[in-house]
């Protein structure tokens, strides 16, 4: 049995979504059993025998400064669902709730992972291979050095060989060409860290990409700072608004717009499935001794249940014991690194 910690409260939407999408994986999922965790007044109506309420008094909102959120919320259902993790209770927690709350109780309560500085948020963009392209950081942090970049593209590594089945993942460098000479003096040292990472086999560098390769699906892997990484994932996410909020207004302005959207339609309808956010939903918080994933905030039960199963995934192929293999094995490069960093 995969046990889940499931944050019911947080997001948008709290038990309404989250509680069908729980209803949904365990019907999907007959190895998989669920702790729901909240407020038992908004929880006792579930039942499943596959499924147990954890009580929680508090809820983090989507607005709560970190400091209410880690100092005064410590009975909240995001807390309460991480510590499951702690505990040895569940394999993994999932949370729609604030991101920055998240990974900062998640980082206190878990702690980090020996060899890692910072935590990575790593999501998935669809590409057009069919499948997604993963990418890291995605918001935790802003200001990388070349060290922090090589752990995201050794934990990336882990992570897609959980969810793809490939144990040597292509992993490209964000920047803005191509060629060995383009981007600043903290790219291109990342640049050489990662070639060495490749030279000792620890792991795949195919070299420079460009932001068009994310969604060309060029690697499996796309390394950044998370700054441009959270610019990428609300302009992919705003690109699949547009198109569904095109598709609705072709049917209801006029006759032309109406025939335009008609001809228009088998092919955007397409496009917009293939761009949908929602079914790459969830995002793994890596570096962590123990696994936490984030949902949108805004999903619905559709995505929900999406990161619900990439938790699931996670978990069953024991993605955190992936993490630290890779970390061990990278540890003569990362002292390397960070000797170099502090001489520096």
């Amino acid at each position: 049995m995969v046990t889940l910690a499931v944050d019911c409260m947080g997001g948008d939407h709290g038990p309404s979504v989250t509680l069908l999408a729980c209803k949904q994986f365990l019907q999907a999922h007959p190895d998989a059993q669920l702790l729901l965790v909240g407020l038992p007044q908004a929880l006792d109506h579930f039942h499943h025998p596959r499924a147990s309420v954890v009580s929680a008094t508090e809820v983090v909102t989507m607005d709560d400064p970190l400091e209410v959120a880690l100092r005064r919320k410590k009975d909240s259902s995001m807390r309460v669902a991480i510590e499951q993790v702690r505990d040895g209770k569940a394999d993994a927690a999932i949370s729609a709730g604030n991101t920055g709350a998240l990974m900062a109780i998640a980082r206190y309560v878990l702690k980090t992972l020996e060899g890692i500085d910072r935590p990575a948020i790593a999501g998935q963009f669809p590409n057009a291979k069919g499948g997604a392209t993963t990418m890291l950081d995605m918001g935790a942090n802003v200001d990388c050095s070349p060290q922090h970049l090589l752990q995201f593209a050794l934990m990336g590594t882990a992570l897609v060989s959980v969810l793809n089945g490939d144990e040597n993942p292509t992993v490209g460098l964000l920047n803005i060409g191509e060629e060995d000479i383009k981007g600043g003096e903290n790219t291109k040292k990342t640049a050489e860290l990662l070639r060495s990472a490749a030279k000792s086999g620890d792991l795949n560098f195919y070299g420079n990409v460009e932001g068009d390769d994310i969604f060309h699906g060029t690697v499996d892997i796309v390394v950044c700072d998370g700054f441009v990484g959270n610019v990428a994932l609300k302009a992919s996410e705003g690109l699949a608004s547009m198109v569904g909020g095109f598709l609705k207004k072709s049917f209801s302005v006029n006759i032309f717009t109406k025939i335009a959207g008609i001809i228009a339609y088998p092919a955007l309808s397409g496009f917009k499935k293939l761009v949908d956010h929602r079914r790459h939903n969830g995002a793994a918080l890596l570096g962590l001794r123990g696994l936490v994933f984030k949902s949108h905030g805004s999903a619905d039960a559709l995505a929900f249940e999406v990161a619900l199963s990439r938790a699931y995934d996670a978990a069953h192929h024991q993605l955190l014991a992936r993490v630290e293999r890779r970390l061990a094995h990278a540890a003569p490069l990362l002292a390397a690194a960070m000797a170099a960093e502090t001489i520096a």
